[in-house]
């Protein structure tokens, strides 16, 4: 499953179910295939996003001394998105 992000205030977020799965359970949802995320909810979601970011490690370089992708790099395209959702006042839907 491929995590389709939608909100008429921003681009469209695009995320790999593993980690779009991670994103639902860092902001307390249970991953599902349709979802709202409803503007009163931003603020703390966005913080809770944030908050996790500034917990992970850097990460490091595999074993081809390729740059690995961390979290930080994979919340800031939907901490982006709620922040101009949120002042639009409009959700972020997906799934639907």
């Amino acid at each position: 499953m491929i995590y389709k992000f939608k909100s008429k205030a921003a681009g469209d977020v695009i995320m790999l179910q593993p980690h779009g799965d991670q994103l639902m359970r860092l902001i307390g949802r249970e991953p599902a295939a349709k979802g709202i995320i409803e503007v009163a909810d931003m603020p703390a979601a966005m913080r809770a996003l944030q908050d996790a970011a500034a917990r992970s490690q850097q990460p490091g370089d595999d074993a081809n001394g390729e740059r690995q992708v961390g979290l930080k790099q994979r919340v800031w395209p939907m901490v982006e998105m709620m922040k101009r959702s949120h002042a639009a006042s409009e959700p972020i839907v997906w799934g639907v």
